[in-house]
C-alpha cells in the first residue's frame, strides 16, 4: 500500500535520489545531458533544498514498503489571492502508471484547499509528456514562457493552472 507523508529535512537525500533517477528519463529527449546535470545541481543541491524547507515549501513523499517512490514540492506564491505553485512532482520511472503521481497531486490539492488556496500553478516543459498527465488532473495551459536559467540554458515551459 502506498502511503504519503510530509517530508522533513532528513528526507533531502531521498528527494535528490529520486530526482537523479527520474530526470534523465523525463528530459533526456528534450534537453541536453549537460542541461540536465546543470539543473539538477542548481535545483537539488542540499543548500537549495534546505532553503526551500526553511522558506515554507511543503514536500510530500510517496512510499511503499519503506521505499520512497516519488515526491511533490509546493508553496504559496501569492497567498493574498490564494495562488500556490507546484514546484516539483517526480515519481520513479519504474512506478509510472501505478497512480503514484495522481495520489501526490490529489494530496497537494487537498492540503492547499484546506489552507484556503484558490489556484494551483506549475511550469512544465512544452515537450514533456507530463503535460498530458496535468491536463487529465484538471490543469489548463495559462501561458507559454521561455525562462533563462543561466549558463546559456532556457526552459521552454507552459504555465498551467488548476482552480482549487
Amino acid at each position: 500500500m502506498i502511503i504519503l507523508r510530509k517530508a522533513k529535512e532528513a528526507d533531502i537525500p531521498s528527494i535528490q535520489n529520486i530526482a537523479k533517477k527520474t530526470w534523465p528519463q523525463a528530459y533526456g529527449g528534450i534537453i541536453t545531458a549537460e542541461q540536465i546535470s546543470y539543473m539538477l545541481d542548481k535545483m537539488y543541491n542540499k543548500g537549495e533544498l534546505l532553503s526551500q524547507f526553511q522558506e515554507g515549501h511543503y514536500f510530500l513523499i510517496a512510499e511503499e514498503d519503506d521505499k520512497d517512490l516519488g515526491f511533490a514540492g509546493f508553496s504559496a506564491t501569492d497567498s493574498r489571492n490564494g495562488v500556490y505553485k507546484l514546484h516539483k512532482l517526480y515519481v520513479l520511472p519504474e512506478t509510472h502508471g501505478m497512480g503514484v503521481g495522481k495520489l501526490l497531486i490529489n494530496e497537494v490539492v487537498d492540503v492547499i484547499r484546506a489552507a484556503g488556496g484558490k489556484f494551483l500553478q506549475l511550469n512544465v516543459n512544452r515537450d514533456n509528456k507530463a503535460t498530458e498527465f496535468y491536463k487529465k488532473a484538471g490543469f489548463t495551459i495559462k501561458e507559454t514562457v521561455d525562462l533563462d536559467i543561466g549558463n546559456g540554458f532556457l526552459m521552454n515551459d507552459y504555465v498551467m493552472e488548476m482552480p482549487i
